[in-house]
Order: structure tokens, then C-alpha cells, then sequence
């Protein structure tokens, strides 16, 4: 992970949590509309990668227990990670590219509503990415990746002044590649030829050489429309597109999208294909099913997207008619670090990552709350231009108090917490009992991303590794971790919340009638 210049160490925020009373009467806990449908709280629980499905995307019973144990904290809405809207292998992460799928995802829906006790709504995360290889090893890349032309060769003329190059046999220039210092590699190789040597091979949204590429616009309106058909015959109750961080549609936004077929350059443009996949989803789903998207405050890249792309897309996003817009910030491939040989790049490792999971090692301003402001600057825009679209906050949000005054000051709608929740997936319903003193508070560390970036089965270090000996308790493959917190005991009671937060609800219905 990248690091400030000059880190500081901070600790997480001291607080004082709400009693029950207070907590009836709070902005948090109170209804709000998303598109045809009401939250019954503004607690969202942004869309994380667990990394628990088949390596052929289909739904686990580790998938089942993982969204099944956050609908029991009884968040508002629940977010199922970024799903794979085309039929190909992706690892274990879900998909929903063809019917096959519905079963699992059917099962995945009905865990959540027993769980949730129908108070939780849930969405799912549909996404489309581009190809991404592994950093290959540097005999392998030039033994068989490097596609040599001549003008390799007339660069090797050049850098070395020896002009035997132009007719040696190409085992020998490849050869002479596999063992030549950097510099030589410099003069010799392109850009891309570089970054597929020490990052891995990866496609963009510019490459329109390529036909699947080309393509993009004509294809990827359908793929999304038949995603959010399936999503809807499995029972979510509604999607939110992927325009986020570093794969296809958050490339199509971005300012470094130059595509000269009208879909790059001006705003106007890299806007075009993500309102036209809106378009069309909502054509498949109908307007009674809530379709909303996750984009971006910032790239925080050279070159990138700011907050004035980011209102700009906001303004146009309500204005098509989305349900939701929820803000993340960076998150990208091209600041990423160097992967080892045979890993593939992680968009999460350089500055547009930091910002996107801020931990406590940070700069002056910390990391708690750092995409507020900009969430708040998306906000006022939209609502100045008279759409009132709720706007989802994220990044860092760790306690009540800090929730509760980004509501009053109307910097966003809906309050979303990734890293909390997973150290207490109970965490909302806690504060909402009056017994917040029992919330486990994430430290910040980013424990959980660094599993994320391996690939292995995501977990939090405050739980992890407690009560291992419970029956049937879930571990990791290596058995060494437990998959899932342990189970809030003292919530068990019947009569301690459902009825109370029905009559909590209809009591904030009346007033805002």
C-alpha cells in the first residue's frame, strides 16, 4: 500500500455512542426513498469482493453465510460484490452473464430476506472488465509474448551502433532482450511493451486496434440489460452499475479516455456509453426496479478525472434517471505497484488506492471521512439542479456521531460503511439499540485488503481467529481462519427490535407526512 510522504499515525476517533431514544430520532435511522423503493434506514453496506464463489462464479455456501451474516445486522441495503455480467471465467468471484446462474443467486436472495428479517434491501454490483494478465517472468515474456518486428531490431541498430542486428536470427535478438541492462529495454521497447514486461499485460478502453475493443459501445448496453434482467428474476431488488475504479465503464469516464469514435475526449462523449447502458438496462427492467450506480469523486491519477468530471457526471446520471448514486474515489490500475512475477497488477497498491481505503497511517487530515467533501460537492450540484437523487457517502464513516452530522449537514442521503461492517456487521443495529459500547471498531489497518490482493477468502483480524473450536464454525481453506464473526448473542430476543422498528418507521412515516 502507498504511504504518505511524512505518515501519521492516527488513532480511531473516540465517540459517544446514541441510547435507544436518541437513536429513534436520528437522521440514520430514518426511512428514505431510492427510486420506487424506501430503505428503512440510511445504512448501506457498500459491495465488497469476498473472494467465496466457484472458480465458475457460481454462489457457495460461503457466499450464502457471508451475505447472510451482514442481513442480520439489518443494514438498510446490502450490496452483493461486483459481479461479472459476461459468461467467461473470472476466479472466484460471482457472475450472472447467463441463466445457469439464477439458482445460486436465487438462494443468495432468499438467505438475505431470512436473515435480514425483511428490514435489509438488496442490490447487486454488476461490472464488466477488461483482460489483465500476470506479470509474466522476463525469459518467458521475450521467449514468447514479445510480438518482434523490425523495428526492434532497428533499435537495437541504434542503441548498440552495430548493424548485424537487422539480419541475426530471431532466437538470438530475443535471447539478447531476455539478459539486456534496462536502458537497452528503454530504447527498444514501447511503452506498452514495458508495462506488459514488468506489470503484466493489460487491456484498455482506448485499444480500438482491437476488434473487442472496437466493439465496446455495440456490445456491452445488451451484456448489462441481460445482467439486470437476471437480477431482477432472481429477486434483488434492484442493481447498481459499476462505473468505478479501474475496470471498463470507469475507463470510459475517465479523462484519459481519448477514443476517437465519439465515445472519448470531451465529457459529453465519455459520459455517452454509460447513459446508454443505463438506457438500456432500464428498458429490460422496467421503471418499477431500482437501478442506481457507483462512480467516482476523483481518479486521483496524472491525468485523470476530478470532482468537476465527477458533478458533471452526477448532473447527468439523475437526469437519465438513476435511482442511487454512490461515491467511491480512486482505485486505479495506472499508479498501481509493481506485482511480483506471476501476480497480476492490483489497482489498490498506489495513491488512487490509498485514497480509495484510507488507513490510520495517513496524512495530517487522516483517513476518516476523506471523500466526504467531495461527495458533498456531487450532492449540492445535482440537488442545485433539481434533481434529488439520494446520494450514498463513503470512506472511512466509523461511528455514529460522524454519520449522523454528514446527514444533518446535508452532505449526503445514505451513509455507506465497508470496513466497519465487516469488523461488526452487527454495528448499526447495535447503535440503533442503544449499545453501541458492544460495536467492534475497525482499526483501519487494511488487514482485509491486503487478503483482497492475494486473492484469499476476506476476513477481519478482530475476529478472525477467536473461538476457532465453535461447531460448525466456517474456516479458510488453510483452516487457520474463521470465515465468519461470531453471532451477536444478545440480539437473539425476539421482542427486543422487530417490533419496535416497525413502530420506529411508522413513526417517521408520520412525520414526514
Amino acid at each position: 500500500m502507498w504511504h504518505h510522504e511524512n505518515p501519521v499515525r492516527h488513532t480511531i476517533p473516540e465517540t459517544l455512542w446514541p441510547s435507544a431514544a436518541e437513536a429513534a430520532g436520528a437522521l440514520l435511522f430514518s426511512p428514505v426513498r431510492v427510486g420506487p423503493l424506501t430503505l428503512e434506514s440510511r445504512t448501506w453496506v457498500p459491495a465488497m469482493v469476498p473472494w467465496r464463489a466457484t472458480e465458475d462464479g457460481f454462489v457457495t455456501r460461503e457466499n450464502l453465510e457471508w451475505y447472510g451474516r451482514f442481513a442480520a445486522g439489518q443494514p438498510g441495503a446490502l450490496v452483493v460484490e461486483a459481479t461479472g455480467i459476461r459468461d467467461i471465467p473470472s476466479g472466484p468471484l460471482l457472475r450472472i452473464g447467463h441463466d445457469r446462474f439464477l439458482p445460486g443467486l436465487r438462494e443468495l436472495v432468499e438467505t438475505v430476506r431470512r436473515a435480514g428479517r425483511g428490514e435489509t434491501r438488496l442490490f447487486i454490483q454488476i461490472i464488466d472488465f477488461l483482460s489483465v494478465k500476470r506479470r509474466p517472468e522476463r525469459a518467458k515474456y521475450f521467449e514468447r509474448f514479445l510480438s518482434l518486428a523490425e523495428r526492434h531490431r532497428r533499435a537495437l541498430v541504434e542503441a548498440l551502433g552495430d548493424e548485424s542486428w537487422m539480419g541475426r536470427e530471431e532466437h538470438e535478438v530475443r535471447g539478447f532482450l531476455r539478459d539486456a541492462p534496462e536502458e537497452t529495454l528503454g530504447a527498444v521497447l514501447d511503452e506498452r511493451e514495458l508495462e506488459a514486461l514488468r506489470f503484466g499485460y493489460r487491456e484498455r478502453v482506448t485499444d480500438e486496434h482491437l476488434a473487442h475493443v472496437r466493439e465496446l459501445p455495440e456490445v456491452l448496453p445488451g451484456l448489462f440489460a441481460d445482467a439486470a434482467r437476471r437480477a431482477r428474476e432472481a429477486g434483488f431488488d434492484g442493481v447498481e452499475l459499476h462505473y468505478a475504479h479501474a475496470y471498463t465503464m470507469a475507463s470510459f469516464l475517465s479523462a484519459r479516455n481519448t477514443r476517437a469514435d465519439g465515445y472519448g475526449g470531451a465529457r459529453e462523449n465519455r459520459v455517452r456509453l454509460p447513459l446508454e447502458v443505463y438506457r438500456e438496462v432500464r428498458r429490460s427492467v422496467g421503471v418499477d426496479y431500482t437501478v442506481g450506480v457507483r462512480y467516482l469523486s476523483d481518479e486521483v491519477i496524472e491525468g485523470g478525472s476530478r470532482v468537476e468530471d465527477a458533478v458533471y457526471f452526477g448532473e447527468q446520471f439523475a437526469r437519465a434517471g438513476l435511482d442511487f448514486l454512490s461515491v467511491s474515489k480512486g482505485g486505479k490500475f495506472e499508479d498501481a505497484k509493481q506485482p511480483k512475477a506471476g501476480q497480476a497488477v492490483y489497482p489498490y497498491t498506489g495513491r488512487s488506492g490509498y485514497e480509495c481505503m484510507p488507513t490510520v497511517i495517513s496524512d495530517a487530515q487522516g483517513p476518516f471521512g476523506r471523500n466526504v467533501p467531495l461527495v458533498a460537492q456531487i450532492k449540492r450540484a445535482v440537488n442545485e439542479a433539481g434533481f434529488r437523487v439520494p446520494v450514498v457517502a463513503a470512506g472511512g464513516i466509523t461511528t455514529f456521531e460522524q454519520a449522523e452530522e454528514i446527514l444533518r449537514r446535508g452532505e449526503a442521503d445514505i451513509i455507506g460503511a465497508a470496513r466497519q461492517s465487516l469488523a461488526d456487521p452487527d454495528w448499526f443495529l447495535k447503535a440503533r439499540l442503544g449499545r453501541g459500547e458492544e460495536i467492534r471498531r475497525c482499526t483501519f489497518t487494511n488487514y482485509c485488503e491486503a487478503l483482497d490482493q492475494t486473492h484469499k477468502q476476506v476476513t477481519c483480524k478482530l475476529w478472525d481467529r477467536v473461538r476457532l473450536d465453535e461447531p460448525d464454525v466456517s474456516l479458510s481453506r488453510d483452516g487457520r481462519r474463521r470465515l465468519l464473526p461470531p453471532e451477536w448473542e444478545e440480539k437473539s430476543t425476539e421482542d427486543k427490535y422487530p417490533q419496535g422498528r416497525a413502530t420506529e418507521a411508522q413513526s417517521h412515516r408520520d412525520k414526514e407526512g
